[in-house]
Formats: structure tokens, C-alpha cells, sequence
């Protein structure tokens, strides 16, 4: 009999244990016996089948000088990690995202580990700030699967074997989400808006987002009486968010996992939203929304050094225009915030108008493709193959 193919996961934020549960489940679709995981991952990759070494929320951090306060504990995971591919002795691995983490890995396993194929899974954004990452790519990694058609150029003119296989986000199935679910379980009436307020998936956001999503809050709803607030808290930052909400002087709903957050991407009126990953889903549910980010005042310094885009959110960047609102560092405050969340509650035409030019915006990022986690797999069968892994 023929040994399973062994693949290892490695996700340390909520978005890459997405990416990582959404691979593995459609690899043993496709491969049933023939694959067996390991790997570190969250509770997604978990009811997998994946066991986690580690608990990856330590690690579900952002930007340079939010990094240089955990070294200590992120060069032991990343030893740790590096030692479960020596012990498995997995025949490929994927790392997935988080850029500044994966590639010290995939160096560590280059040297140490190297008859293991090593795939990256998202690209790092070269097209925003530096693009000598390409080099550190071509050297580490056999195959790059990155998220969106238009990165794959940066790589292949390097030589590195490139797969746009698209971003799940895109292809979120809203057809099950129940708007009036959501109001019923918060007790809202068919016309009474709701702010959906959605922090982040990391330690460090919620602790530096959400006191000014909370002012912008607060501030809302003591100008609208019958202003519902509802808070996604992501499964990373679930306790936290929910300690902090609890302490606010006007009520709100904090809602956990995927139905009852894509419940309240449809039922929400405006949404107030941390940068990142979640702003293409809102605008897949057609939600028009605000965005915001906070991260550590160097990083911020460094990063308005060597950024090229004009624009955070990528729907803005494919647009080229402000679409959605977008407020960093200084100006992520209530004051701000809610002056802008207060434009869109209060003008129905502006929130149509907002919801279109953000479907739109999606278009260019490729929201209409095939399968993402079907052509993930192809990537790793496809090496697989060429390896002499697999039959056929």
C-alpha cells in the first residue's frame, strides 16, 4: 500500500487558519486516505483534524515593533515548528501568510529539513513596500500561491513558479446568511439600524482599535436612540473583546463564528472595521462600511517610509479611490470616526452608492473566479506529482 501524502500547515492568524482549514478539507475531498496533515494552526484547522503544538493567538501580531516585543516567544514557535517538520518528516509544507514568521521558517526548513517541498500560500504584498522580498521567495520557496492576479508578475519575472488561485473572501457564500436571524436574536426591528463593529482577529488591534471604535460607538448611539451596536469578535481575540464590550455604558451584541458574523455583514446597516481580510467580505455582502487602523506608532514611522500605495484597503487600491473611508494611526479616533460612520446612517443614497462602487472594486481583485481552495489544491497535487509523490 502506498504511504499517504504528507502535507504540513502552518498558520498563525485567524485569516491563514481560514486558508489552512479550507486546503485541508478540500485535499482529502480530492485524496481521501492518500494525505495526512500535521502542522500548526487555530481551531479551524483543528476541527480539521489538525493538532496545534501551540496556541497561534500568541503570535497573530503586526508590523515591526509589535514583533521585536514577542522575539523571544516567536523564536521558540519558530523553533517549534521547524522541530515538528524534523520529527513528521512531512513531503511538502505550505506556510500560510504572515510573511515576516513563514519565510524564517522556510529558511530554518531550507537547511534543516530539505527534501520537504516548501510552497508559501499568500505572497507578501512586494507591490506595496519592498520588493526585494521577491529574491527572499526564489530563494526559499519551490511553488508561490499568491491571492490576486495581478501579484503574479512581481514573481514570475524572478523565475518563481507562480498560481494566482484567488481569495476565498471573494467567494464568501452570503446565500445562507439570514439578516432577520440576526435582528431577531438582538431583538431589532426590520428598520432599525445597526452598526456592526468588527475590531480585528489580533491582541494588538483589539488593544489599539477598539477604544476608538468604541468611542465611535458610544458617540453614535447617544445621537440615535434606536442605533443597535453589534461586535464580530474573531475566535483568536474572542475573550478579550468580549471583556472589554461588557464594560460599555450602552449596550452591545458581541457575536462569535462564521454564521452569526455573515448574519450581521447582511442585517448591518454601516459597518465600522479593522483593516484587513474582512473588508473584502463586507463588500461581498455588500455592506458599505468604514476602515480603520491603529498599529504601533514606529511601525507607522517605518511603514509611511517605504509604502507605495495610496490606499490600505484593497478594494481602494484596485479602485484607485477612497471607496471606503479609510482612517490610520492619528486620525483612528471616535471623533473622526463617527463624523464618517454618521454620513453613511444618515444618507441611504450615499450607502448605495458606496455598497455599488465597492462591488465593482471586487471585480478587478477577480471576484468571479473558480474554486480558491480547488486551485490551492491543484498547486500542492500538481508538485506532488512532480516529486513522484502521487500517481497519475
Amino acid at each position: 500500500m502506498t504511504a499517504p501524502l504528507r502535507v504540513m500547515l502552518v498558520a498563525v492568524e485567524a485569516s491563514a487558519d481560514t486558508l489552512g482549514a479550507g486546503l485541508a478539507q478540500t485535499l482529502k475531498a480530492r485524496l481521501g486516505d492518500g494525505v495526512a496533515f500535521v502542522g500548526v494552526g487555530g481551531a479551524k484547522m483543528a476541527a480539521e483534524g489538525i493538532a496545534s503544538p501551540y496556541d497561534i493567538g500568541e503570535l497573530s501580531l503586526v508590523g515591526l515593533f509589535e514583533i521585536i516585543g514577542v522575539v523571544p516567544l516567536a523564536l521558540r514557535r519558530l523553533e517549534e515548528t521547524v522541530r515538528l517538520a524534523e520529527a513528521e518528516k512531512p513531503d511538502i509544507a505550505v506556510l500560510i501568510d504572515s510573511w515576516e514568521f513563514m519565510w524564517r521558517v522556510g529558511r530554518r526548513m531550507r537547511l534543516r529539513t530539505p527534501d520537504v517541498a516548501l510552497v508559501k500560500y499568500v505572497a507578501p504584498q512586494v507591490w506595496a513596500t519592498r520588493p526585494g522580498r521577491v529574491r527572499v521567495v526564489a530563494r526559499i520557496f519551490d511553488r508561490l500561491m499568491t491571492l490576486f492576479d495581478f501579484e503574479t508578475r512581481y514573481f514570475e519575472a524572478e523565475g518563481i513558479p507562480t498560481t494566482s488561485v484567488g481569495n476565498p473572501a471573494l467567494r464568501r457564500d452570503m446565500s445562507r446568511a439570514d439578516p432577520a436571524r440576526l435582528r431577531a436574536a438582538i431583538r431589532a426591528g426590520p428598520d432599525d439600524p445597526i452598526l456592526l463593529v468588527l475590531p480585528g482577529s489580533r491582541p494588538g488591534e483589539i488593544k489599539r482599535v477598539l477604544p476608538a471604535f468604541e468611542d465611535a460607538a458610544l458617540r453614535l448611539a447617544d445621537a440615535r436612540p434606536d442605533l443597535r451596536i453589534v461586535v464580530a469578535a474573531a475566535d483568536t481575540v474572542a475573550d478579550q473583546v468580549k471583556a472589554r464590550v461588557a464594560g460599555w455604558r450602552r449596550r452591545a451584541h458581541v457575536v462569535e463564528g462564521e454564521r452569526d458574523k455573515l448574519d450581521a455583514m447582511r442585517a448591518a446597516t454601516v459597518a465600522l472595521a479593522c483593516s484587513g481580510t474582512v473588508t473584502t467580505e463586507l463588500a461581498v455582502a455588500g455592506c458599505p462600511m468604514v476602515v480603520a487602523y491603529r498599529g504601533h506608532p514606529a511601525t507607522a514611522i517605518v511603514a509611511r517610509s517605504i509604502i507605495r500605495t495610496r490606499y490600505f484597503t484593497l478594494f481602494n487600491i484596485a479602485a484607485d479611490a477612497a471607496i471606503a473611508p479609510e482612517f490610520l494611526q492619528e486620525h483612528c479616533n471616535g471623533q473622526e470616526l463617527a463624523a464618517a460612520v454618521a454620513a453613511l446612517l444618515d444618507d441611504p443614497a450615499r450607502r448605495e452608492t458606496q455598497a455599488k462602487a465597492q462591488t465593482s472594486a471586487l471585480a478587478k481583485l477577480g471576484l468571479n473566479r473558480s474554486d480558491p481552495f480547488e486551485a490551492a489544491a491543484d498547486v500542492v497535487i500538481d508538485l506532488a506529482r512532480q516529486r513522484g509523490l502521487l500517481d497519475g
